[in-house]
C-alpha cells in the first residue's frame, strides 16, 4: 500500500471571480522511503497540494474533489484535532521562506524542542535538546549553535535548522516546499546533498517542491510535471530527463541552461501566458502556448497515454 496517495484530487479558492481551480483531477502516490518531485512554473498548484497535505490552506481554500490518502485514511474532512496530530509527527513540512520561518526572540533549540515535546510530552526536556543535539549534527550544523538565536545563522544554516526542525518527530514524510529558493548556487548544492543524505539514513519519504526541473533531478526518482493544476507528465527521473514527452516537458528542459556541454545553445523561452484558472479553456490548456497544437486540442481534453509502466503523459500524441 502506497504511504500518501491522491485520486482524482481538485483544489480550488473561493475568490471575487468565482471558484479558482488551483489543483484539477490530481492523481499520484508515494512509497514509503520514495522520493516524488514535483516540478512547473509559479502559479501551476505545487504548492497548494502540499498545503493540503498538512492541512494548511487558507480559509479561502478547499478539496473539491477527489481523495487524499494517508496511510489508507483519506484526509479530506478530518478534523482539525486529527491533522493537528499528524502534522509534524507524521507529515512535515520543510517552508519555502526559511529565513521568516524560525521565530527571531527565540533560541533554534527550544523552538525545536517545543515541536518535539507537544507531539511527545513523555519526552524530557533534556532528552528532547540531546535529540536536538543529534539532528544537528545530522545536517552538519555545530551542535552548539541550537543555543544561537535566527539572526546568528547564515541562510544556510537556517535551512539546515529548518529541515532539522522537520526531522524532529521523526516524521514518515517530509514536504519540501522550494527549500533552495534565495540560497546561492553553492548553499543549494550542500542544501541538496543534506536533504537526500537524510533521506537515505532515516528512510524518510520526501515529496519535493520547485520550479526547478534540474533541482528536482537531484533529489528525486520520480518527477511529476505540472502545468495549470494539472499534473501533464509523470514518470521516473531517467524518463522524464531523456524522453520527454508533453511539449510543457520539453519547453521546460529547452529553458535549462547547463555548462557541461561545448557549445551550448542559450535556452529558449517559452512564450505566452498561464491560462485563467477562475475559468479554464475547455481544451488542453496548454494550447495557446503548444507548438504542436491543432483544432482538437482546442476542442477536447487531452486523455492519459500510458508510454511504459511508469511513464505517461496527459497530449493527444507524444511529440519527440
Amino acid at each position: 500500500m502506497a504511504l500518501l496517495e491522491a485520486e482524482h484530487l481538485s483544489i480550488g479558492y473561493r475568490t471575487r471571480k468565482g471558484l479558482l481551480r488551483a489543483v484539477e483531477d490530481v492523481s499520484f502516490s508515494l512509497e514509503p522511503g520514495g522520493s516524488l518531485g514535483f516540478v512547473g512554473e509559479s502559479g501551476c498548484g505545487k504548492t497548494t497540494i502540499g498545503m493540503a497535505l498538512m492541512g494548511l490552506l487558507p480559509a479561502n481554500g478547499s478539496i473539491f474533489g477527489g481523495e487524499l490518502r494517508f496511510k489508507g485514511q483519506n484526509l479530506v474532512g478530518i478534523s482539525d484535532e486529527r491533522l493537528q496530530k499528524l502534522r509534524w509527527k507524521e507529515i512535515a513540512m520543510i517552508f519555502q521562506a526559511a529565513m521568516n520561518a524560525l521565530n527571531p526572540i527565540q533560541r533554534v533549540e527550544d523552538q525545536i524542542v517545543e515541536a518535539i515535546r507537544h507531539h511527545e510530552p513523555e519526552v524530557s526536556a533534556a532528552q528532547a535538546a540531546e535529540r536536538v543535539s543529534s539532528l544537528f549534527s545530522l545536517v552538519d550544523l555545530d551542535p552548539e549553535r541550537s543555543r544561537d538565536y535566527p539572526h546568528q545563522y547564515s541562510g544556510g544554516m537556517k535551512q539546515r535548522a529548518i529541515i532539522a526542525m522537520a526531522l524532529a518527530c521523526r516524521p514518515d514524510v517530509i514536504i519540501a516546499d522550494e527549500p533552495t529558493t534565495a540560497l546561492d548556487v553553492i548553499v543549494q548544492a550542500q542544501i541538496l546533498a543534506e536533504i537526500r543524505r537524510v533521506q537515505k539514513e532515516m528512510d524518510v519519504a520526501v515529496l519535493f517542491i520547485s520550479h526547478d526541473i534540474a533541482v528536482v533531478a537531484e533529489v528525486c526518482r520520480h518527477i511529476a510535471v505540472m502545468y495549470a493544476g494539472q499534473i501533464v507528465e509523470q514518470g521516473t527521473r531517467k524518463e522524464v530527463f531523456e524522453t520527454p514527452a508533453h511539449p510543457y516537458t520539453q519547453a521546460l528542459l529547452d529553458a535549462y541552461l547547463t555548462i557541461e556541454e561545448e557549445n551550448a545553445t542559450l535556452p529558449r523561452a517559452m512564450n505566452g501566458e498561464s491560462p485563467n484558472l477562475a475559468a479554464p479553456p475547455k481544451g488542453c490548456r496548454f494550447y495557446d502556448r503548444c507548438p504542436h497544437a491543432d483544432a482538437q486540442c482546442r476542442q477536447e481534453p487531452p486523455t492519459w497515454i500510458s508510454l511504459s509502466p511508469t511513464h505517461k503523459v496527459m497530449c493527444y500524441g507524444p511529440r519527440s
